[in-house]
């Protein structure tokens, strides 16, 4: 048998390879520099290769319109990696999307000055939680500089994920972008018990879904003797002898997926990781790992399953009503900062899956409406900056014993802190679909395209949702302005460096001009095009 040498577009394929080069850099400093010499190297190592990375990718933008679909398929775009790795308008975007708030997470990662001049990371994870061997590490000031290149390896799979062309890949990169942020969940300097769990039920949970997945895409196989999406297309759309393998390795492929976006009944983990694991790392997770498996959700679905559509929207219909109910009405009966927005997570992963439901092709659309991949792609920015700039201000809300997350802990802070606790209200507004802010425009591109597309029942659950919604998010402001600080104190605002300061501005700006000014993001998403099908 002849060997055939693989062609490698290395130029369109510059952001992934510089992000998965930069992560075995980061590993190759870890080992022959020393511990004490590592930080600022590694900080600047991740900076530099996710900027580099963000610039390439919007030169490749730039230029892919010299490409069309490979064998005449619809959309403007490069298949390339033989097949396996798909470069067109919306992998662009969602690709631009991630590194820009994985540089949001580096500096959130690198902040140093909220706890004493030490990293919010533990010193050494391999010490027994409470024993003198971890009180010896943080009085030395230790700390995991692995945690860059953990990052850097779980951004690399976040922009492989929405861009696989294949089913083996895309479990590849599901496993290269879950891993490491098992490990990272685990290593907070706090409360390390609570921080510790998270990360055993994260892992626990995530094996499982990948399970799952990885049946779905052997029974799709054995229905279509392909694991490619153009493959597997073909064979929907050409009718099989066994539907039934069909729509279980779609139901099983769909689990896999909907755990990783926190869907319901799949959003068990979803509380207790963004709760247990270190602020920075729910805030990274939050709003990258959203952005990546919602791509790859649209892409897997619009693509592969594109012909067999009414078999699945049935079942997202579900997916959706539920995990609005559920987000919705246990965030109302939180009193922990970090599990309300968790959950408040749970919900909108329902209105995101509202607009997948929209309808798929512009041409079905009335002029000055949105397709669903639009609507979807625009909220996950909003959803993103949101999430980002809230999580970053809860880890300057502290008191004596760390983060200050307990509800009673933010009574009265907008007396005492007001630009803290306004920069925090608007995030929540935002969340909330209030006019004037990003989530406002967000919720009206995903309901408006679902509406098109004949999904009003879920559309009507979505905006009872919202109004819940608004109850438990006006219900914080109410407690941070117009309620009186408890007897025995509450938290105060820690002085953060401009690491720190710096994501939250750039969050709050984005959030606000996207809620005054969406044309530009909006013109963005409308020119990213379709997915090569």
């Amino acid at each position: 048998m002849e060997f055939v040498k693989p062609e490698l577009e290395y130029v369109e394929l510059l952001p992934l390879l510089l992000v998965l080069g930069g992560a075995c850099v980061g590993v190759l400093l870890e080992a022959f520099l020393p511990r004490k010499d590592r930080r600022i190297p590694q900080i600047t190592l991740a900076l530099s290769v996710l900027v580099a990375a963000l610039v390439s990718t919007i030169v490749v933008g730039a230029d892919l319109e010299q490409h069309t679909g490979a064998g005449g398929s619809e959309g403007q775009g490069l298949v390339g990696a033989e097949g396996s790795v798909i470069i067109d308008g919306p992998t662009i975007y969602l690709w631009a999307l991630v590194l820009i708030f994985a540089i949001g997470g580096v500096a959130l990662f690198a902040e140093r000055r909220l706890e004493g001049g030490v990293s919010a990371f533990t010193g050494q994870a391999a010490a027994l939680p409470g024993t003198d061997t971890e009180r010896e590490a943080s009085t030395r000031g230790l700390e995991h500089t692995e945690v860059y290149p953990l990052m850097l390896f779980a951004v690399g799979g976040m922009l492989l994920f929405p861009a696989s062309g294949d089913l083996l890949t895309m479990f590849v990169a599901l496993e290269v972008l879950s891993l490491p942020l098992y490990l990272l969940c685990g290593l907070a300097r706090r409360r390390r018990l609570l921080s510790q769990e998270a990360a055993m039920k994260y892992f626990l949970l995530g094996a499982f879904a990948s399970g799952f997945f990885l049946y779905g895409a052997a029974l799709v196989y054995g229905y279509s003797g392909s694991v490619t999406f153009a493959g597997i297309n073909e064979a929907v759309r050409g009718g099989g002898a066994n539907h039934g393998l069909l729509l279980a390795g779609i139901a099983l492929l769909a689990v896999g997926l909907l755990f990783k976006v926190g869907a319901a009944p799949f959003q068990a983990w979803t509380p207790d990781v963004y709760q247990g694991a270190p602020t920075a790392v729910t805030a990274f997770m939050a709003a990258g790992t959203k952005v990546a498996a919602f791509g790859a959700l649209l892409r897997l679905l619009y693509v592969a399953f594109g012909g067999e559509r009414w078999s699945w929207v049935p079942m997202l219909w579900v997916v959706a009503i539920a995990s609005m109910l559920l987000g919705a009405i246990l965030a109302a009966v939180q009193n922990d900062v970090k599990r309300m927005l968790a959950y408040s997570s749970v919900a909108h992963t329902g209105f995101l899956l509202v607009g997948v439901l929209g309808v798929q092709s512009a041409d079905d659309l009335a002029k000055g409406q949105y397709t669903s991949l639009e609507g979807v792609l625009f909220y996950l920015t909003t959803y993103g900056f949101s999430m980002i700039g809230a999580f970053a201000i809860v880890t300057v809300v502290r008191d004596a014993s760390g983060e200050a997350t307990h509800y009673d802990r933010w009574a009265g802070l907008g007396r005492r802190s007001p630009l803290v606790a306004g920069a925090f209200a608007f995030f929540l507004l935002s969340m909330a679909g209030i006019p004037l802010t990003a989530g406002f425009i967000g919720k009206w591109a995903v309901f408006t395209s679902a509406l098109s597309a004949g999904a009003w029942p879920v559309v009507l659950v979505a905006i009872a949702s919202s109004v819940i919604a608004v109850g438990f998010y006006v219900r914080h402001i109410r407690l941070m302005f117009f309620t009186e600080a408890h007897a025995d104190g509450s938290a105060e605002v820690s002085v953060p460096s401009l690491l720190t300061s710096g994501t939250v501005v750039v969050c709050l700006a984005a959030t606000l001009l996207l809620g005054i000014v969406p044309g530009p993001v909006l013109d963005l998403v409308t020119n990213a095009g379709d997915f090569i099908r």
